[in-house]
């Protein structure tokens, strides 16, 4: 499990951050709003690695960030850097508010107060003129953990660029490796070891089957999580059919995606992942944990469901013979789980409607307040 009590030179530096933000938000009743769409983020940051940075980098390229006379704030449930003074403010001098819910927190992953770590999602979630829900796990939990809420909102899964996650051309038969290639890719940390040992053990079991297998592993890995997993892989003798890839920048990922055949997560209740998402776009078969929101990307066309409950208080994972029999099957019909998958990914996630949607929604949101201004 993660330990996640905050050293106090982190503390401070976050109860700073919040401070400015909030801070920031009061300099700008000053500052006359702009008539046209202006969005600020809330303090959340962009970047390559990580859901929250990953989805306002994207935003970013439709909505640039407004700092001073912005009229919409958008905010993410996992960056919630505004005080509750600040979303105070904000809901007094009529600027709408747009939260995306993602995630909540909980005993089986989170080692902290939970409780209390939820009670600060929950103050945005519950001021927000709109809520967009990453998936319908993801109401579920909100519901659960953050209490029933009686302001708008809708499911609008997270997206992806299909013109630049695309399958790779597929070589002739006498091109190709003599290998089948199963992808893990994101940040690592090492209460996410698991993710890494269930599918070396797994695949130890495929390849005993008769699968020529190997695993690459992009993204960041903490330290000792490769190592155990180094380790793993020696004592079941794979040594030679793991690598790992290191980080990469989301310019890089679509190559880092065409260069395997398939795509494993066995996270425990992942709530959207953008990964899921960008490995359908490019044809990879999905071999996952059935829980959280990653079957409602999947679904039962695009890969191999593996039996895992959906628990709050302990992180369950798919037994190593399962996560192997299935590696056998998603070889076995790989031409059909790809397609589906690619097909998917155009018809459900393209990152078109995404923007479209978020665009529909803040204009009526802006709309709303000039009929109605406070």
């Amino acid at each position: 499990m993660m330990h996640l009590k905050y050293p106090w030179t982190k503390k401070l530096l976050r109860d700073a951050y919040t401070a400015a933000c909030g801070a920031q938000v009061l300099c700008n009743l000053a500052v006359p709003r702009r008539e046209e769409l202006a969005v600020n983020y809330g303090g959340a940051r962009r970047g390559d690695f990580g859901g929250p940075l990953v989805k306002v980098k994207r935003l970013r390229e439709y909505f640039p960030e407004v700092r001073w006379g912005y009229n919409l704030v958008y905010l993410l449930s996992n960056t919630p850097y505004l005080p509750g003074m600040a979303l105070d403010v904000l809901k007094r001098r009529g600027v709408p508010i747009v939260h995306n819910q993602n995630g909540v927190f909980y005993k089986a992953w989170y080692a902290g107060d939970w409780a209390a770590q939820n009670r600060r999602m929950a103050r945005s979630y519950h001021a927000a003129d709109w809520v967009f829900y990453q998936s319908e796990f993801c109401r579920r939990a909100a519901d659960k953990f953050l209490g029933a809420r009686s302001g708008s909102g809708e499911i609008l899964y997270n997206a992806v660029d299909t013109e630049r996650f695309r399958p790779h051309l597929r070589a002739p038969d006498s091109a190709r490796n003599d290998y089948y290639c199963f992808l893990i890719t994101g940040k690592i940390d090492r209460h996410l070891y698991y993710r890494l040992e269930s599918t070396i053990a797994g695949l130890r079991i495929a390849c005993d089957g008769g699968l020529n297998a190997r695993l690459k592993v992009a993204g960041w890995v903490d330290s000792e999580a490769r190592s155990r997993a180094e380790s793993q892989a020696s004592e079941l003798g794979l040594a030679g059919r793991i690598e790992f890839m290191g980080a990469y920048t989301q310019e890089q990922a679509p190559d880092v995606y065409r260069n395997a055949d398939a795509y494993v997560m066995t996270k425990h209740n992942d709530p959207c992942p953008n990964t899921v998402l960008e490995a359908l776009a490019s044809g990879l078969p999905i071999l996952y944990s059935d829980s959280g929101g990653v079957p409602e990307l999947a679904g039962t066309e695009a890969g191999v469901a593996l039996t895992c409950p959906e628990d709050w208080d302990t992180t369950q994972t798919p037994k190593a013979e399962a996560i192997g029999e299935g590696m056998l099957r998603i070889a076995a019909g790989h031409d059909a789980f790809a397609a589906a998958a690619r097909r998917r990914a155009v018809e459900r996630f393209d990152i078109e409607h995404w923007i479209d949607r978020h665009r529909s929604v803040f204009q009526d949101l802006l709309a709303q307040r000039q009929c109605h201004p406070n």
